[in-house]
């Protein structure tokens, strides 16, 4: 095996260089031979400091989390074991400067801790994130941390999770000294030489005392820490678990506090919170490595040749200058792109300027970009009107008006005068990609980049794979997805794609309950409450009730003989209310844009349901929870099975970057597993008697529920047997 450990002596300094791309991650393996060689050092008369740095762009950025998911799933004892490592280069006579470069997370901060001296060059970061991944500091952190830079500040970067500049880190004493100029490793070989002339004993973390404080002031810090995280974290225990940990290092011993924090550490990687993250954080590297379905639906075999290398394309011209047009015009502007925003006149152009402008300065108010910044950014921005400013793109983006006859005639005014080789994208959210493609001579090149509002913040592209169009095309929206920091999951043809698809039984079921007896208030708070970002109701006043309005025409939902149609909806279009934009939908809405639960509206629930011999009833939280999100597994498991998703993590991840499924849960096909499918198809069925045909379980949800010992009964282990990796 390679090492990935180098010597690299420099004099009486030896520096010990980690070199383990891309992040450097700290594997069992890395911490086995790095102590090997501070052992080995520490004996070798002629050294008489030790500089531990990285290969790369980065120092180590955490452990190695393939490790840490092992563990999470019970394929291994328990997370990467430091204590040893720690303990050699803690306990180590010669003394140890760590030179910090790029991103130090996790075990990177807690390996640097136990060092005798730390050197950050300026633009250096550090952070202690697990807490997203659901767990808390497990190499010692919570008991190191605290002694360099007090319980107040170990409970602030711990519950925050998120990283702090290299100056911060001098202030508040995580570090020794910051390089401003000059070559990080030059200058820590120096520091190390400087500190060697000293006598010693070189300053051992673990035995500070005076950032410490009495354990009854640690109480009170604690128990602000614990309103932080309850505020900042509303439904994760492992900020909690953190502060608990951090509170014990006042309290008890090092050896005890390191062994509370395992303890801790254990019982949290236990827990459905930490496999729920754990495998959100996988999800989304697996989507991303993927090249998606095939033509015919059938996922690619892991033998499958990759898509091919993507054509460079730094011009975009964007068609359609209203709020998503300007929106991607954004995006693509940050990235560095090329960008000409074009409309059928300029007033409408002008107006997307406007819209652009009033956005970036948003942005410079909050302190996300600098003046200069955006200056630079809106000089990237160029305008036309018509059609010829896509002649010279190598990527058009239609985001136009949602009619499927407005697009045809787009697309076949974009194919008269688009260069040969540049890729077409539709950014429509349901629409059929192969009509539109089909209005061009070169449908090869068309694709579906389905963007979500605010397109410039939003992470989610789907990335929508016609018929016809080619692996270069596909090749070609992964690399724009990638470029513009999206994550870009790729999905197949069909009336509203995945992640809309999936929603319109959510929604209706949502009307439905409100019609039944519930108030929009009551299930959006259900719904929050479970840890949506925002209730069903208020995304729809957020899009607007004309939206979804229209895409029932242009979808021809509802018109199967016998199918139940929401009437309130309707009702509340005819009235004008169509939203945010109007000021009132389900909600009221004054200046600031939040949401004020409306009698009017309750009101004109029992008038319509009254006239249309509908009873209404008192209903409870937990039929609101069931009847939405089993609503949405179920229509995932249909989209699973007809190929429109290959693989169940696509569609977790399209609900988790793109629809504010809380991360905590997995996303709506991992939540299920953890429900269990037996459970959910017994009450799908059970509504299916109560409620109708439309709530007949999806095949595959009954097959996978059913299926008997050594056969796929869950979506995770469904996908594994669809990629052949079971």
């Amino acid at each position: 095996m390679p090492s990935h450990i180098h010597l690299l002596p420099d004099g009486d300094v030896l520096v010990i260089e980690i070199d383990n791309p891309p992040v450097n991650a700290l594997s069992t393996a890395v911490a086995h031979e790095l102590g090997e060689a501070v052992n080995a050092a520490g004996r070798d008369s002629g050294v008489k400091a030790i500089v531990i740095a990285c290969a790369g762009r980065t120092f180590v950025a955490g452990a190695d989390v393939n490790e840490l998911e092992a563990a999470a799933r019970g394929e291994r004892a328990g997370p990467p074991d430091l204590h040893d490592l720690l303990a050699q280069i803690e306990d180590s006579t010669t003394p140890v400067v760590m030179a910090m470069h790029g991103t130090a997370l996790g075990g990177g901060v807690e390996l640097a801790m136990a060092g005798h001296y730390r050197v950050a060059a300026a633009d250096a970061r550090m952070g202690m994130p697990e807490v997203t991944l659901g767990i808390i500091p497990g190499a010692e952190g919570t008991q190191r941390l605290p002694r360099l830079v007090g319980i107040e500040e170990a409970i602030a970067l711990c519950v925050s999770g998120k990283p702090i500049p290299a100056a911060e880190a001098l202030r508040i004493g995580l570090v020794d000294r910051v390089v401003n100029d000059g070559d990080i490793r030059t200058e820590a070989v120096a520091y190390a030489r400087e500190v060697a002339r000293t006598a010693g004993p070189h300053p051992r973390t673990r035995d500070r005392q005076d950032k410490l404080v009495t354990p009854e002031a640690a109480a009170t810090l604690a128990a602000a820490g614990r309103t932080l995280a309850r505020k900042t974290h509303r439904h994760l225990e492992a900020p909690l678990r953190a502060v608990e940990a951090i509170e014990a290092a006042a309290s008890l011993s090092f050896a005890d506090g390191c062994r509370r924090e395992r303890e801790i550490m254990r019982r949290q990687m236990d827990t459905t919170e930490a496999r729920a993250l754990m495998y959100a954080f996988f999800a989304e590297r697996a989507v991303q490595k993927a090249p998606g379905p095939s033509k015919t639906g059938e996922p690619k075999g892991p033998t499958a040749p990759e898509v091919p290398v993507a054509p460079t394309l730094d011009h975009v011209a964007i068609l359609g200058a209203g709020t998503m047009g300007a929106g991607i015009a954004m995006a693509c502007a940050n990235a560095g792109m090329s960008v000409t925003l074009m409309d059928v006149d300029a007033a409408a152009v002008d107006r997307g300027l406007t819209t652009i402008r009033k956005n970036y300065d948003s942005s410079v108010k909050r302190g996300r970009l600098t003046a200069a910044q955006v200056d630079e950014r809106q000089r990237r921005i160029g305008t036309a009107v018509g059609y010829e400013g896509c002649r010279d793109a190598d990527l058009v983006i239609e985001a136009v008006f949602e009619s499927l006859d407005l697009k045809l005639q787009v697309f076949a005014e974009i194919d008269k005068v688009a260069k040969s080789g540049a890729v077409l994208a539709t950014n429509t959210s349901t629409l059929d990609i192969d009509r539109i493609a089909s209005s061009t001579s070169r449908p090869d090149a068309v694709v579906g980049l389905h963007f979500f509002s605010p397109a410039h913040v939003m992470r989610l592209v789907e990335i929508v794979r016609g018929t016809s169009s080619s692996d270069a095309t596909l090749a070609a929206a992964l690399a724009v997805a990638k470029r513009l920091g999206k994550v870009g999951v790729v999905v197949r043809n069909g009336p509203g794609f995945v992640g809309n698809r999936m929603m319109f039984p959510y929604m209706y079921e949502a009307q439905f309950l409100a019609e039944d007896g519930a108030t929009p208030e009551q299930v959006d708070r259900v719904l929050t409450d479970f840890g949506m970002a925002m209730g069903i109701f208020a995304v729809d006043d957020m899009g607007g009730l004309d939206v979804a309005w229209r895409v029932r025409q242009e979808l021809h939902q509802f018109e199967e003989p016998g199918a139940r149609r929401p009437l309130v909806s309707e009702r509340l279009v005819e009235l004008g209310r169509l939203g945010q934009k109007t000021g009132q939908g389900w909600y009221r809405y004054s200046d600031d844009r939040k949401a004020i639960p409306d009698p009017d509206v309750v009101a004109l629930i029992e008038e319509t349901t009254r006239a249309a011999g509908l009873t209404r009833r008192t209903i409870g939280d937990t039929e609101i929870l069931e009847r939405t999100i089993y609503a949405l597994i179920n229509e995932g498991a249909r989209v699973l099975d007809e190929g429109i998703a290959s693989r169940a993590v696509d569609i977790d991840v399209i609900y988790l970057t793109g629809y504010g499924f809380p991360r905590h849960r997995g996303g709506p096909m991992f939540y299920a597993d953890t429900v269990g499918l037996p459970a959910i198809y017994e009450r799908i069925a059970t509504f299916e008697r109560e409620l109708g045909q439309r709530w007949a379980p999806a095949p595959l949800l009954r097959q996978l529920a059913e299926a008997p010992p050594g056969e796929p009964r869950t979506f995770r282990e469904f996908d594994a047997r669809r990629s052949g990796r079971q």
